[in-house]
């Protein structure tokens, strides 16, 4: 297990969302943390742990400056998500990001949409793609969610998806939407799946708030599923000592 460090921007800021309450309306979002400290501050301090996997998450408009910033203080350390398309992502390798992260452009009009994977395939190729897998649970299945987490695709998260997407892209990163930025704990029920189900690399991330939390992650996902926590963290105005996850991370 992995700590995959994060920098979330939310109009040209490093900020700490309630990811259940993003809508299109960006002033209507929960923020649990706003930082005065600038994106590659965040970026240098993770270049300097090596916590390599990391990942630049735009969050609506105005964050473009912003994540460049961070991209090009850690070259080829971080990935970056938000608005990723086949056209705009070899831009974004080329400022620094180590892969793209996609969700809403692969999974579209509520499916998956193979043409556009195809196209992301081609622009970048596979070991530069991340697909994002966020979801909710409903009627006991996961579901893919898109659109900052507000609409549910058809997919559900199974052993077939799993092993279908795995040949697009070299990780999946999945929030646990509704509980992302509760720090009330992880899904373990999600983490479990992962772990059993997943033929690659996965981030999860959602709920992480102390390191007995990280315990039982590393427990839930037979210390194969990585881990990303945000508002928790002392650097996010948590109490949770960001040194303290790097070093139980490291074992």
């Amino acid at each position: 297990m992995e700590f995959r460090p994060c920098i979330d921007l939310h109009d040209g800021k490093v900020k700490q969302i309630v990811g259940a309450t993003l809508t299109d309306s960006d002033n209507s979002a929960a923020v649990n943390f706003e930082s005065s400290l600038s994106p590659s501050y965040y970026s240098n301090l993770y270049k300097k742990d090596n916590l390599r996997g990391g990942h630049v998450i735009k969050l609506g408009p105005n964050n473009e400056s912003a994540a460049r910033e961070a991209l090009g203080s850690w070259p080829n350390g971080m990935q970056i998500g938000g608005g990723i398309t086949a056209e705009n992502a070899i831009q974004w390798i080329d400022a620094g990001a180590s892969h793209v992260i996609v969700t809403s452009y692969v999974f579209k009009d509520g499916k998956i949409n193979f043409e556009n994977l195809q196209r992301l395939l081609e622009s970048v190729g596979k070991k530069r793609i991340v697909l994002d897998l966020s979801c909710k649970e409903k009627d006991g299945l996961y579901y893919i969610v898109t659109d900052r987490w507000q609409n549910f695709t058809s997919t559900a998260l199974t052993k077939e998806t799993f092993e279908t997407l795995a040949n697009y892209c070299d990780e999946f990163l999945v929030h646990a939407a509704t509980v992302e930025g509760l720090k009330g704990g992880a899904d373990l029920k999600l983490v479990k799946l992962l772990a059993e189900l997943s033929p690659i690399p996965v981030t999860y991330a959602g709920g992480i708030a102390s390191l007995e939390h990280i315990e039982e992650v590393r427990n839930a996902g037979k210390n194969h599923v990585h881990i990303t926590i945000g508002s928790a963290l002392d650097i996010f105005g948590g109490s949770l000592p960001y040194a303290d996850v790097v070093r139980v991370s490291k074992y």
